[in-house]
């Protein structure tokens, strides 16, 4: 039994999925099975998996279930002490195992393991993430003393730069597969998890979240997707203030997709869920703009400013 199973959900990504394997077989923490989960991919993505001969390679294909069943199928199949995730279109850098097993080993009793990383945007563009009232500038292991609060700019978690215990996973159940195309299956888990657990986090970044690829499910037409149900957490929420607020930045970004998207009935349902006390003077602007003036601010930053390596946001 290998003390990290690493689950890859595969859905069309040839032009990424070897340099994503090479980081894998990059790291300097070889104690591992990798599971890949073809989740049904058209192109020649099986082909590239099946160049490497590797015996730590267990490789499952399925029809298209999208991508909560595909890493469901891989937590079923793992047999690691820890699970950790990495999708087929991002990148470890090699101390990226070597640094959870460290931080496991100083917080046994946490219930999910976090790194540090940093977001691609472009070439040109690459920001560390940052975390709300913890210094990310440092190399420390700590466990988050509020975990919600803590992730109201970036999310401490991440898919690709965390690893949770498989008796967690047992006992909190896996990823919610009523929630599709990315819109917050991950980000309920966690939220599951963290109400139970502490959070241990290793600000040390090791992972590159690579939001310039190309087929990210998150980028599935907004009225595609079914999102995170908040009232799942309807009764925690009342009595836990940071993760009201944590929810209602949520509802916040979802309710400005469904604006982009011009659904403004379901946007309004998302922003009347919203205690606007837990918002910022750029966030209620943006949130009750035209849509048109809305667009256009989403425009000029996401195709002029990060092109150039400038870096807005209304969560900072």
């Amino acid at each position: 039994m290998s003390f990290f199973s690493i689950i890859v959900p595969l859905y069309n990504k040839a032009d990424s999925i070897s340099a994503t394997l090479d980081s894998v077989f990059h790291q300097t923490y070889d104690d591992y099975e990798l599971i890949i989960i073809n989740d049904g991919s058209t192109d020649h993505s099986e082909k590239i998996v099946q160049q490497y001969a590797d015996k730590r390679i267990k490789y499952y294909a399925t029809p298209n279930q999208g991508v909560s069943k595909a890493r469901n199928l891989g937590i079923e199949k793992a047999s690691g002490t820890l699970i950790a995730f990495l999708d087929a279109d991002d990148f470890w850098y090699p101390n990226h195992l070597e640094i959870l097993s460290k931080l496991y080993q100083t917080y046994p009793e946490a219930g999910i393991f976090a790194t540090s990383y940093e977001k691609r945007y472009s070439p040109t563009a690459i920001f560390p993430a940052n975390f709300k009232n913890i210094d990310s500038t440092g190399q420390t292991f700590q466990l988050v003393e509020d975990f919600f609060h803590s992730n109201i700019i970036d999310a401490i978690i991440w898919t690709s730069a965390c690893a949770i215990p498989r008796k967690v996973l047992d006992d909190i159940g896996v990823f919610d597969t009523t929630i599709t195309h990315g819109a917050g299956e991950d980000t309920d888990l966690w939220i599951r998890i963290a109400l139970a657990h502490e959070v241990a986090l290793a600000t040390f970044i090791t992972a590159t979240y690579h939001l310039d690829a190309t087929n990210r499910i998150s980028k599935t037409n907004t009225l595609k997707r079914k999102f995170l149900d908040f009232e799942k957490f309807k009764q925690e929420e009342i009595n836990n203030i940071s993760l009201k607020k944590y929810l209602d930045q949520n509802r916040y970004a979802i309710s400005l997709l469904y604006k982009a998207a011009g659904d403004h009935k379901t946007a309004r349902k998302y922003k009347d869920g919203i205690d606007l006390r837990n918002l910022s003077a750029k966030q209620k602007m943006l949130l009750y703009s035209p849509k048109n003036l809305y667009l256009l601010i989403r425009s000029i930053k996401n195709k002029i400013l990060l092109n150039t390596g400038i870096k807005l946001s209304a969560f900072e």
